[in-house]
């Protein structure tokens, strides 16, 4: 194995030494299978490729300086796979399967997992795929569930320093009663032209609105949204939003430190009244916003005093980082060791 610079790692693929694998065929799911190999073998007229059944979760294990180990939540990202798998007629992998699959993926690839104190992690990714041959638009009859992991370092280069996003008014993530809520790759393609054309002007990413009237916050890019304003957390309600398994644990952590948690829809206007702004989830755990701009309008609105981030979020990084390191203690029992 080369030599890991580990602090300096970007968020992105590399190979490590195994992936997992299991295969729902004649209405049951198989034993998991190990394989060495980048690729899979894919029937050409695969559901996935044609009708978009896919979906897929994005976790992380952290070691602490205790040299354990650490998994994060991991039911909550057996859940949304399986709603997700509901949502667009895949067969539903079950939560041991789910489980077995990913410590088994992390296990294996144990070299992998960054030092403590480096600020990288490893990311697990579980990927769902219809592989059964269609031509007519209509579910698969059989399906892949495959883990691979990568370290990774933070998803924004700027990691927790302060990033500039911009409203996209001309494109839209997802429609109201459309796949939004679920993670499913469609959802993501169709943010690219936005979010492409926003790292092309400067910005870290786009910040979508709500499909029906373009009014309220909705999305930012592949995080979620969420607002300080005086002793409130605010983050968006709407039915086309990913839930968020960070911004979840967020809302528990900011109640434990006093805050008010509301979720409901959030018009544009708002914007220049929040004391802070961020953009959270798995990949990004918080990236603080510094400036959010509105081409249509030409207006700016600005946060992070002296260029730091907010007081809140802040506080809120440092809480969920220690608890997925182990250097905070995991009063709601959200971490699981990988023995």
């Amino acid at each position: 194995m080369t030599a890991i610079e580990w602090s300096t790692l970007p968020f992105g693929y590399m190979k490590t030494n195994y992936n997992v694998r299991a295969y729902f065929r004649e209405g049951e799911w198989s034993k998991l299978e190990i394989s060495d190999s980048e690729y899979i073998p894919i029937h050409m007229a695969a559901t996935a490729l044609h009708y978009g059944q896919q979906a897929f979760e994005g976790l992380k294990a952290y070691m602490g300086k205790d040299g354990k180990i650490r998994l994060f939540r991991w039911e909550e990202n057996a859940k949304r796979m399986q709603d997700s798998a509901n949502g667009i007629l895949m067969a539903v992998p079950p939560m041991e399967l789910f489980k077995d699959a990913i410590v088994t993926a992390v296990k294996l690839n144990k070299e992998f997992v960054p030092p403590y104190g480096t600020g990288a992690s490893l990311y697990i990714r579980p990927l769902l795929i219809g592989n059964g041959p269609r031509v007519g638009v209509k579910p698969a009859d059989e399906y892949m569930l495959l883990v691979f992991v990568s370290p990774v370092g933070p998803y924004f280069k700027e990691g927790f320093n302060p990033v500039s996003i911009q409203i996209a008014h001309d494109s839209d993530r997802a429609a109201p009663l459309g796949t939004g809520r679920y993670k499913v790759g469609g959802n993501y393609a169709a943010s690219l032209m936005a979010g492409e054309r926003a790292h092309k002007e400067g910005f870290a990413s786009a910040l979508f609105l709500d499909a029906r009237e373009k009014k309220y916050i909705d999305e930012a890019g592949p995080a979620n949204f969420f607002a300080i304003k005086g002793k409130t957390y605010i983050t968006p309600l709407s039915e086309s939003i990913l839930p968020s398994i960070t911004n979840k644990s967020l809302m528990t952590l900011a109640e434990d430190m006093g805050l008010t948690v509301e979720r409901r829809k959030i018009p544009v206007e708002e914007l220049a009244e929040f004391d802070e702004v961020g953009a959270c989830g798995t990949a990004a755990v918080i990236s603080p916003i510094r400036r959010i701009v509105d081409p249509a309008t030409g207006e700016e609105f600005f946060y992070c005093k002296d260029g730091k981030a907010g007081e809140v979020s802040t506080q809120l990084y440092k809480k969920l980082l220690g608890i997925q390191y182990g250097d905070e203690p995991d009063t709601h029992g959200w971490i699981t060791f990988v023995e």
